[in-house]
C-alpha cells in the first residue's frame, strides 16, 4: 500500500468515530414525578433533593443524560389531582416516580403499562397496587412506609408519654385504603392501653380545626396522626390545634416534631427517598418493576420535642427520653 493511501485510510478511520458520535448522540432519559406537596414546601424540598442527589450519585445528570418532568398535586380536588397523574402519563417518561398512597392509587389509573417507583405507601398489597411484596406482577413496584403493625406502637407512645389521656382523636384520611387501616390497627390495641380512640376524617381546614375543637370540650384528650399525604398538607394547622387545646400529640415522622410537635415515631423518609432512586436506575438500565420486590424500611426513628413537652406540662421519664433518637430542645 503507498503511503498517500495508508494515510488517507488512517485519517478516514480517525473521523469515522468523530461522524459516528455525531450522528448517535448520548440518549436523553425522562423520569416523571408526582408529587402529593407543593413545589415550595421546604420538607419536599428535602425529600425531592435527596432522590435526586442519589441519582446523580448513580450517574444521572439532570441536562446532561436525564431530564425531569414535575406534577405538584397539593390541596388539588379529586378531578385535577387525576388531571396531573394523566398529563404525567400522556408525556410518556421512560419511568415515574410519586410517593403516598394518592400518588401511587392515581398513577395506577392513568397507565397499567409505564413503569412505576413509589415510595411511602403503606399497604401496596391492600391497595392493589401490587400483586404481592416479592413479586409485584405489574408495572409498579418501590418501598413501602411501614408494615400495618407499626401503628400500634402510636397508642402506647401516647399512652406513655401523656399517662392521664384516656380519649384520643385519629386523624386520617377515609378516602384511602392507608386511612382505613392505620385506624383498624389503632381501634384494635387501643384498649389494651386505656385509651378510647375516635377518627377524625381529614378534609378542609375549616373542618379538621372544628372537629378538634368539638374533641377537646371533654378532659383527658389526644391526637394521633396516621400516614397520609393530605394530613402533610396540614401539618402546621394541626400542631397549632393541638397547642392551642393542649393535647397530647404522636405524629408519623420527625419534620412533625421539628415543626413545633410533641413526638413521633415511623421510619426515615429521607432513607425511602434515596432507595427508590436506586430502583429507578434499575429500571433505567433495562429491569422491569414486576421483577423488583417491594421492601419495607430498614430505619426507624423516635423524635421528641422537650419544649412542646413542658409547655403541655409534661414529666418525661428517663427511659422514654434513653430511647430517643433525637431529642429537640
Amino acid at each position: 500500500m503507498r503511503r498517500r493511501e495508508f494515510v488517507t485510510l488512517i485519517g478516514g478511520a480517525a473521523v469515522w468515530p468523530l461522524a459516528a458520535r455525531a450522528q448517535h448522540p448520548k440518549r436523553m432519559r425522562r423520569i416523571g414525578v408526582l408529587a402529593p406537596q407543593a413545589e415550595d414546601e421546604p420538607e419536599q424540598k428535602v425529600r425531592i433533593a435527596a432522590f435526586l442527589l442519589a441519582l446523580r450519585e448513580l450517574g444521572w445528570v439532570e441536562g446532561d443524560n436525564v431530564q425531569f418532568v414535575y406534577r405538584w398535586s397539593a390541596g388539588a380536588n379529586a378531578a385535577d389531582a387525576r388531571k396531573y397523574a394523566s398529563e404525567l402519563a400522556a408525556l410518556a417518561p421512560d419511568v415515574i416516580f410519586t410517593y403516598g398512597s394518592a400518588g401511587a392509587e392515581l398513577l395506577l389509573r392513568a397507565t397499567r403499562t409505564m413503569p412505576i417507583v413509589f415510595a411511602l405507601v403503606p399497604d401496596p398489597v391492600g391497595s392493589g397496587f401490587v400483586n404481592s411484596l416479592s413479586r409485584p406482577g405489574d408495572n409498579a413496584t418501590g418501598f413501602m412506609m411501614f408494615e400495618y403493625s407499626l401503628c400500634a406502637k402510636w397508642p402506647e407512645l401516647l399512652k406513655e408519654i401523656a399517662p392521664s389521656v384516656t380519649r384520643a382523636a385519629v386523624l386520617r384520611d377515609s378516602a384511602i385504603t392507608a386511612g382505613i387501616g392505620q385506624f383498624a390497627v389503632i381501634q384494635s390495641v387501643a384498649p389494651s392501653v386505656g385509651v378510647e380512640v375516635s377518627p377524625i376524617n381529614l378534609s378542609g381546614a375549616t373542618e379538621i380545626e372544628s372537629a378538634i375543637a368539638a374533641f377537646a370540650r371533654s378532659a383527658n384528650g389526644g391526637l394521633i396522626s396516621t400516614a397520609s399525604a393530605l394530613l402533610l398538607v396540614h401539618r402546621d394547622l394541626i400542631i397549632k390545634l393541638a397547642a392551642k387545646y393542649k393535647l397530647p400529640a404522636t405524629y408519623t415522622e420527625r419534620s412533625y416534631v421539628a415543626a413545633g410537635g410533641l413526638i413521633s415515631y415511623g421510619p426515615n423518609f429521607l432513607d425511602q427517598f434515596r432507595r427508590a432512586a436506586g430502583y429507578v436506575d434499575r429500571i433505567l438500565k433495562g429491569e422491569k418493576p414486576a421483577d423488583l420486590p417491594v421492601q419495607a424500611p430498614t430505619k426507624y426513628e423516635l423524635t421528641i420535642n422537650l419544649k412542646t413537652a413542658k409547655a403541655l406540662g409534661l414529666n418525661l421519664s428517663p427511659s422514654l427520653l434513653a430511647t430517643a433518637d433525637d431529642v429537640i430542645e
